[in-house]
């Protein structure tokens, strides 16, 4: 994997051809980093944090499918370069996911607004998600997307005690349509606490 920085830059994509050859190795690797990043929260919702390594391979899977050449890179860096923590917050996808197209459908209807109903306690400490500000994840009709994109800033407290391990660490959703909680393990714990570095 590459060194982790704050951020993806063009100098950071690798040669398509170069990758193509490396992807099953990384793949496997890919696998194993995320197992500890994931976070099930209730029946329909998973939460998947992202880190430098995470948001680069995403990057070039979605280079390697679409075949897309020079013209695409900066549509994806542009894309996902924002889910890169910035050395205070985790960041998260949280991903809705319901097989059955009907009962999604039915579900997504009801669920707006659900992106500012995210919070992750640390301890006491109770921090609101953000979610990403030039995405609109709620229609005007009240429909939610099935993916969301959330920042969790900490402030140094808040970091301090999330690195500490001495805090029960807590992810909801609290909208009236889906309330859901999930205590994060200490594997989990400990797989993001270099994104707060």
């Amino acid at each position: 994997m590459p060194k982790p920085e704050h951020c993806i830059t063009r100098a950071d994509i690798m040669d398509m051809t170069q990758y193509a050859a490396e992807r099953f190795e990384r793949r496997k690797a890919m696998t194993v980093l995320k197992k500890n990043r994931r976070v099930h929260i209730g029946p329909d919702a998973t939460a998947y944090f992202e880190s430098f390594d995470t948001v680069w391979h995403q990057i070039h899977e979605m280079l390697h499918i679409e075949q897309g050449g020079e013209a695409q890179i900066e549509d994806e860096l542009r894309a996902y370069s924002t889910l890169v923590p910035q050395g205070r917050e985790l960041v998260c996808t949280l991903m809705f996911e319901i097989d059955d197209p009907d009962r999604r459908a039915n579900f997504l209807a009801g669920l707006g607004g659900v992106e500012e109903t995210v919070s992750l306690r640390v301890g006491q400490e109770t921090i609101m998600a953000e979610p990403e500000q030039d995405i609109d994840r709620t229609n005007a009709a009240g429909k939610a997307s099935s993916i969301q994109f959330l920042h969790f800033p900490l402030n140094d407290v808040q970091a301090a005690l999330f690195k500490s391990g001495d805090a029960e660490i807590v992810l909801a959703i609290a909208h009236e349509k889906y309330g859901h909680m999930a205590v994060l393990s200490g594997d989990t714990r400990k797989a993001l606490v270099g994104d707060l570095d």
